[in-house]
C-alpha cells in the first residue's frame, strides 16, 4: 500500500505499516504542501471492532515519536512507531495511529468554522506464523425489500474490501459498491443494496480486497 493519503494541507506516507517481532520498527512520511506551517500530534490507539463497528481504546503497545511537531511548508517530517510489546503467537493484532492536526489560533476577523484534518494509519502487527483471513458469505431477501451480504471473517487477518459486486446467473449485476473497508479478525460487516434477488437465486460475487480478488457462488436465502 504505497499511494499516499492526501488531508488538505498534509500527506502520509505510506498509508498502512506492519510491525513483526523482527521489524519492530516503521516509519511514516508526513509533508506539508500547504503554503503555512502545520501543527500535528500523532496519538495511536488500539483497533477493535464490534457488531460492523470501529472501536478504539488506548494503548501503551506501540510508541510514536514524535509526538507532536511542526512541519514547515514544503517539508517533511519522519514519525517512527515502534512495537513495545510481544506479538502474538498465532492472529494479528491492529492499531490506528492518528494524525491531528493542530489548528492555530483563529485571526480576530476569522467568521466562519475551521475543521482540523485526521487521519487514521492502520497498522498490523504479524505473529510469527502465517495469518490469512477466512471468509464466510451469506446473502439473503432484506425486511423491507433489497438484498442483505453478510460477511463473517474467522481467519486470523484482516480483510479490506476496496470493491464488491453482485452478478445474476444471466450476466445482469445486481449490485456494485466502492469502498474501503476493514474486516478484522473474528468480526463481521453486513451491506444493504437496493437491488432485489428471489430466495434460492444463485449470485456470483466478486470482492477486490488488499489480499487479491475474491470470487465465489451465494444461493440467497429468504427473510
Amino acid at each position: 500500500m504505497g499511494a499516499p493519503a492526501l488531508a488538505g494541507s498534509f500527506m502520509v506516507t505510506p498509508v498502512r505499516a506492519t510491525l513483526t517481532a523482527k521489524q519492530p520498527v516503521a516509519a511514516l512520511t508526513v509533508r506539508n504542501d500547504s503554503q503555512e506551517a502545520t501543527v500535528v500530534q500523532v496519538e495511536v490507539l488500539a483497533w477493535t471492532q464490534r457488531d460492523g463497528n470501529d472501536l478504539y481504546t488506548a494503548t501503551r503497545d506501540i510508541l510514536a515519536t514524535p509526538p507532536i511537531f511542526t512541519v514547515a511548508p514544503g517539508a517533511s517530517q519522519l514519525v517512527r512507531i515502534g512495537l513495545r510489546r510481544e506479538a502474538e503467537p498465532n492472529r494479528e493484532l491492529a492499531y490506528r495511529v492518528f494524525l491531528q492536526e493542530v489548528p492555530p489560533p483563529a485571526k480576530s476577523d476569522f467568521r466562519g468554522l475551521r475543521v482540523a484534518l485526521r487521519m487514521g494509519i492502520p497498522v498490523f502487527v504479524l505473529p510469527p506464523t502465517s495469518v490469512a483471513p477466512l471468509l464466510q458469505w451469506r446473502a439473503a431477501a432484506a425486511q423491507g425489500g433489497g438484498l442483505s451480504l453478510s460477511l463473517r471473517n474467522d481467519g486470523s487477518a484482516h480483510v479490506q474490501f476496496t470493491e464488491l459486486r453482485l452478478v445474476l446467473p444471466a450476466g445482469g449485476e445486481l449490485a456494485r459498491e466502492q469502498m474501503s473497508t476493514y474486516v478484522l479478525p473474528g468480526q463481521g460487516r453486513e451491506w444493504r443494496f437496493s437491488g432485489s434477488a428471489p430466495a434460492g437465486a444463485s449470485l456470483r460475487l466478486s470482492a477486490r480486497t488488499d489480499g487479491g480478488d475474491v470470487e465465489t457462488e451465494l444461493k440467497v436465502e429468504g427473510r
